[in-house]
């Protein structure tokens, strides 16, 4: 699965994924696109994107997408980093448009 992850996820959570390939926004130069617009060029490339922006869903009209959204409520890597095994499961149950938002 071809992962991408916007400017809040920690990239030390790519560790937990290596099962996948992984990108960031800032690595593919889109660090200043609004979330619309991020979100439309991530569909063309990837399966999945994992983000920690909570209001997403009510900032876009995800009906009818083909990418899955993985909502971490976080962007603390410490608090994050005991959760890996969650969230590496909650990537592989995800199903292409699909949005899970992940609580601990």
């Amino acid at each position: 699965m071809k992962i991408l992850f916007d400017q809040g996820t920690p990239a030390p959570l790519r560790r937990a994924l290596s099962n996948h390939t992984v990108a960031t926004a800032f690595e593919k130069g889109w660090s200043n696109l609004s979330n619309g617009n991020l979100l439309r060029e991530a569909e063309r490339e990837f399966d999945l994107f994992i983000t920690t922006d909570k209001n997403l869903q009510y900032q876009q009209n995800l009906t009818g997408r083909k990418i899955a959204i993985l909502v971490l409520p976080t962007t603390s890597w410490p608090e994050i980093q005991p959760h890996q095994n969650e969230i590496a499961a909650a990537v592989e149950k995800i199903k292409s448009g699909g949005y899970v938002a992940l609580e601990w």
